[in-house]
This record gives structure tokens, C-alpha cells and sequence, in this order.
């Protein structure tokens, strides 16, 4: 599967999968490259449905401007099985 994504959602993705773990990934940039690539929808209390292919999970914000490490092992399972890693995007 072929991804057309621009050069910042490409970045994104390679920091989701980058070894080892980005502790600087910033949650509005995870937002709109799943946003491209799948659905989001936000409930009252702030928490996000991301839907990526076959898969749907939800997130909380982080606190912070950063996602934590275990949405980057959420993200990169999904991400995955959509067939979306740094090597399909090149």
C-alpha cells in the first residue's frame, strides 16, 4: 500500500517508529497524520476514537504536548496493521 503523505506526516510516522522510543512526539502532529490516514472523533471528556483500518482505539490527551510511550506501542500496532510504516510512506 502506497501512502501519499506530506513531508510532516512522514516525519511523524518515522519518530512513531523510530528505535528507541521518541520522547518527543507531539500529540497535535500524531492528530493530523491519523487524521489523513483514518478517522478521529473526540467525546465530551476530551478522549479521541482513532479509527486506522480494521483497528479503533482510544487515546486521552496527554497532559503535555508529548505522547507517551505507551501511545507510541499503541500507534505503531496500528499504524502496522494499515500498512503504514516508514518504509511504505518512502
Amino acid at each position: 500500500m502506497r501512502m501519499e503523505l506530506d513531508a510532516h506526516h512522514r516525519a511523524t510516522v518515522r519518530k512513531i517508529f523510530n528505535h528507541p522510543t521518541s520522547h518527543n512526539i507531539q500529540w497535535h502532529d500524531v492528530l493530523s497524520l491519523v487524521q489523513s490516514v483514518g478517522s478521529v472523533t473526540q467525546d465530551r471528556k476530551g478522549r479521541y476514537t482513532v479509527t486506522l483500518g480494521l483497528e479503533t482505539e482510544t487515546f486521552d490527551a496527554p497532559r503535555h504536548h508529548d505522547i507517551d510511550e505507551q501511545q507510541v506501542v499503541d500507534l505503531r500496532r496500528m499504524l502496522s496493521a494499515a500498512g503504514i510504516t516508514p518504509e511504505s510512506i518512502n
